[in-house]
């Protein structure tokens, strides 16, 4: 028992002693896609002083989840859908930042756009999935001021879409 409770403790205490982004999700069993590309004529971020704007993102990993949330889509599968779209955020995140993470100071502002069957109300819970994947990555600075609302259609028929404000550090 003796030699088992380092090990455990260490287990344990791994994604939070993890010294970057990357490693926190690593060691909590996330891997970042490649960045998605423009699906119009956009950009995907716009970085202006301290802060970086991401363009709304959807599931850029494949096999993302469509249709409405209450209906088509499980609360738990638009939870699931949530962190898929936080992920492909993070790789863009990654790639306009050049490749550093740890630029992040905090995010600042999130608008989660979820695809709602009529008389669905659990829209935060959804955009959860998106904020407790960004508590992860970033402790308390992934948290943010937040908005969850319920729309009537996204893009493709794409169960969640996400956009957010972050400020760097310089």
């Amino acid at each position: 028992m003796r030699r088992l409770l380092p090990f455990l403790l260490t287990m344990i205490a791994a994604p939070v002693l993890a010294a970057s982004p990357e490693e926190r999700l690593a060691a909590a069993g996330h891997s970042l896609p490649a960045a998605p590309k423009p699906a119009a004529t956009y950009v995907t971020s716009v970085e202006t002083g301290n802060l970086l704007f991401l363009s709304g993102h959807i599931d850029c990993i494949g096999g993302g989840k469509r249709g409405k949330v209450g209906a088509d889509v499980t609360l738990d599968e638009g939870k699931a859908e949530a962190q898929r779209v936080g992920l492909c955020m993070l790789a863009t995140i990654k790639d306009a930042l050049g490749g550093d993470l740890s630029r992040v100071k905090r995010f600042v502002r999130i608008l989660g756009m979820v695809n709602s069957a009529p008389d669905f109300t659990q829209q935060p819970q959804v955009i959860n999935g998106f904020s407790e994947l960004m508590k992860t990555a970033f402790g308390d600075a992934g948290l943010a001021a937040r908005s969850a609302v319920g729309v009537a259609s996204l893009p493709a028929g794409y169960a969640v879409e996400i956009e957010a404000t972050i400020e760097l550090a310089r």
